[in-house]
């Protein structure tokens, strides 16, 4: 599955627009990384533990919109973003969206 943030994919013209697709995760830190989020906070810097969480979600994100895309007999997915908004205190929900194609 090729997927881009253009508009297009290079050296190929599209057939036809398939739909919007989307994956979306609400996750928030495991009791580990919030205790390791929380000693990191204390001291400042990068904090690790939540890094790891936020590429967690959004690559289930990423392959949910792929899985979805793939339903649909899409080739490609075209201006894909990432989104995150706050959900509760604690919990965040992270979209991956774009627009699925079918490709020449």
């Amino acid at each position: 599955m090729i997927v881009t943030t253009g508009n297009d994919v290079a050296g190929r013209a599209i057939k036809n627009y398939v739909g919007i697709v989307r994956g979306i995760v609400v996750r928030s830190p495991t009791i580990g990384q919030g205790i390791m989020g929380g000693l990191k906070q204390l001291v400042g810097g990068n904090i690790e533990a939540y890094a790891v969480a936020c590429e967690q979600a959004r690559q289930e994100a990423y392959d949910r919109m792929i899985k979805q895309a793939q339903s649909l007999g899409a080739d490609a997915v075209i201006c894909m973003r990432y989104d995150a908004t706050e959900f509760a205190e604690g919990v965040t929900e992270v979209l991956a969206y774009g627009t699925a194609v079918k490709l020449e």
